[in-house]
């Protein structure tokens, strides 16, 4: 047996009260939670905070060769421009390298599952080396709704291949601003289709688009030749739009929120199924240099994950860095609060909560100790 103590034990849903002990088998399972003057002998104590392997609920691994090589601050459209213009690597072994690293740097902060996002795949070979859980969410896009069948096709020849590998996996909607309502229908009628993710609200324009079929991404459709003709505004904001379309879907992940409003949540009320909030602030402040309105979500009591996104917009893929910017920022937080968004929230999200995001016996969690406003992984 394993037995760790630290000044403080968070175990996925509080701080636990007094001194206590984790126990667990050379496997990393959770054994017991026991007072410290339980535990006997052979206790290793460790300093700061020990609490269960995060999860990260949203990354894009695929970009990680991309790392510094798009400006700040220019506003959604015009990253996503410079993503899909230069996001093809000098080969393959320097995508895969860039995959490998980026990998290996989560595991060692202690992310121990991933959300992650694919438009190929890539990424399957990192995925099958490096002990992580990954949940693939592979993209399905297409704003013309005549494409639609033909990109549903492409998209389910990658899932394929990440289900024939036999690694977790679903079909989902990239975002409002680049999937067609025929899309979005096909989506949703998929079976054995669960857990979705979708990027939702990252900038104004997706709203502006959506409300009055006007602004950036009007501009950005022109750039790369896409018809816009069949696209008429709804008059409500995307989330109002398309969230009806999914309305079946049991377990949904909203990603970066960023100009989520409160007519919005509003609008929520009384929705069936399991629904999620992912805040990705660094990647925010790097594409946006705007936060959500986490105070808003927090009071209407949304359930909120923590992502990283990619490379490409963030200068690492590390959790603990995203609580660091949300402490700074919202320092009415408690930190129990956002390590439970990091860990069981997480869990729950990709539907893994059986497995990680808390202390609880039987579980292979992981441990994390933050010590010194750093977090790395401990060695079972």
């Amino acid at each position: 047996m394993i037995k760790l103590t630290a000044d403080a034990i968070f175990d996925g849903h509080r701080f636990l009260e007094g001194e206590r002990a984790l126990v667990l088998d050379e496997q990393g399972t959770i054994s017991a939670v026991v007072p410290l003057s339980w535990a006997g002998e052979d206790v290793r104590r460790l300093e700061g905070v020990l609490c269960p392997g995060f999860v990260n609920t949203h990354c894009h691994l695929e970009l990680s060769h991309m790392k510094g090589a798009i400006s700040e601050a220019t506003g959604l459209p015009s990253f996503l421009t410079a993503v899909m213009e230069q996001r093809r690597p000098p080969g393959v072994e320097v995508l895969q390298e860039a995959m490998r690293d980026a990998a290996a740097a989560m595991r060692r902060e202690g992310i121990v599952a991933v959300g992650d996002i694919c438009n190929t795949p890539g990424s399957l070979s990192v995925k099958q080396e490096i002990p992580l859980y990954w949940h693939s969410f592979v993209e399905c896009m297409g704003f013309v709704d005549a494409s639609a069948p033909q990109r549903l096709e492409q998209a389910l020849h990658v899932l394929g291949q990440f289900r024939a590998a036999g690694l977790p996996v679903s079909l989902v909607p990239h975002a409002p601003y680049s999937v067609s309502a025929t899309l979005f229908h096909l989506i949703a009628s998929l079976g054995d289709n669960s857990p979705l993710s979708i990027h939702n609200q990252e900038a104004a324009a997706e709203n502006e688009l959506y409300e009055h079929k006007t602004g950036a991404f009007l501009d950005f459709f022109a750039h790369f030749g896409i018809p816009t003709e069949q696209f008429s505004a709804s008059g409500h904001s995307s989330l109002q739009t398309y969230l009806p379309w999914l309305r079946e879907v049991p377990r949904l992940l909203l990603v970066h929120n960023t100009f989520t409003t409160e007519a919005d949540l509003r609008s929520l009320e009384g929705r069936q199924g399991d629904l999620f909030w992912c805040l990705c602030p660094n990647a925010n402040l790097y594409i946006e240099n705007r936060l959500p309105d986490v105070p808003l979500l927090r009071a209407k009591g949304c359930r909120l994950t923590i992502g990283t996104d990619s490379l490409a917009s963030n200068h690492a893929l590390s959790l603990w860095s995203e609580i660091k910017t949300l402490r700074s920022r919202f320092p009415e937080i408690p930190l129990a609060e956002l390590l439970q968004w990091a860990t069981i929230n997480g869990a729950q999200a990709l539907g893994v909560s059986g497995r990680f995001g808390s202390f609880e016996k039987g579980k292979q969690p992981g441990v994390v100790q933050i010590f010194n406003d750093c977090a790395t992984a401990v060695a079972i």
